[in-house]
């Protein structure tokens, strides 16, 4: 261990430290200072034993040749904080010897105050924490995905259901145009919500519940134009309607 060395850097360290946080430098003598010194001499000397013994067993200490020049995201928080918080990010990446967590924690950990809140971690402490909070993520996207299908399985028997509902009743868009077709025809009335849209036989209707209580509105889209007409409200045709429309979103 070259002790020399280890002091110069604490010392840059602990300059480095106060500029960046408060931008002054308080003096060598202060207790303030020596007692920063004493903690960035104390990790000087944990990153020289962890890399010690990264290179005895031959692996781990720097990134992935295809990571060494990767972009992580930027991180947020005052310029004198991110500045401090992607140099100790650069060193505790080099610690993680998985590429699924060094990845995720590179996209997880966006705040300088991420990094810097574990500035004072030896090492395994360092990788204990992430470990747990990754394993946390896993279990956590794992449920999320066992819900997505779950909910994906639900909508889709949901469908099938009311697919088998339509073929069941006999129902079908041409059917429910000639049911409109052989509907009384009423007085035309301002239309409101529209209960649904059928189309079959270069037809395309579009129906509407109105202000009165027993009539339906009905827009019709064919050649050679647009007609708008009024029909008496009939329930089971009203059923049907509300039934396809239902299959149709489905």
């Amino acid at each position: 261990m070259d002790v020399k060395a280890l002091k110069v850097e604490a010392m840059e360290a602990t300059n480095r430290f106060f500029v960046e946080r408060g931008g002054f430098l308080p003096s060598e003598d202060s207790e303030e200072w020596e007692e920063e010194y004493r903690r960035q001499f104390s990790l000087a000397k944990e990153r020289y034993a962890t890399k010690g013994a990264v290179g005895a067993r031959g692996e781990g200490g720097t990134l992935p040749g295809e990571e060494r020049n990767v972009e992580w995201p930027e991180l947020t928080g005052p310029v004198g904080q991110r500045r401090w918080a992607a140099a100790l990010r650069d060193e505790r990446l080099k610690l993680i010897r998985s590429h699924d967590i060094r990845v995720w924690v590179a996209h997880a950990w966006t705040a300088s105050r991420d990094w810097i809140e574990t500035r004072d971690l030896p090492p395994p402490a360092f990788l204990r924490r992430l470990e747990t909070q990754y394993s946390g993520y896993v279990r956590q996207s794992e449920k999320q995905a066992r819900e997505a299908r779950a909910e994906q399985q639900a909508r889709a028997a949901a469908s099938a259901d009311l697919q088998h509902r339509v073929q069941a009743a006999g129902i079908s868009a041409a059917g429910l145009i000639e049911l409109i077709d052989l509907s009384v025809r009423a007085t035309v009335v301002p239309l409101k919500l529209k209960l649904a849209e059928v189309e079959a036989g270069g037809r395309k209707l579009r129906i509407f519940e109105t202000g009165k209580p027993g009539i339906l509105m009905v827009i019709e889209t064919a050649e050679p134009g647009r007609t708008e007409y009024a029909i008496e409200r009939d329930e089971g045709l009203v059923a049907d309607l509300k039934l396809f429309a239902e299959s149709n979103r489905a």
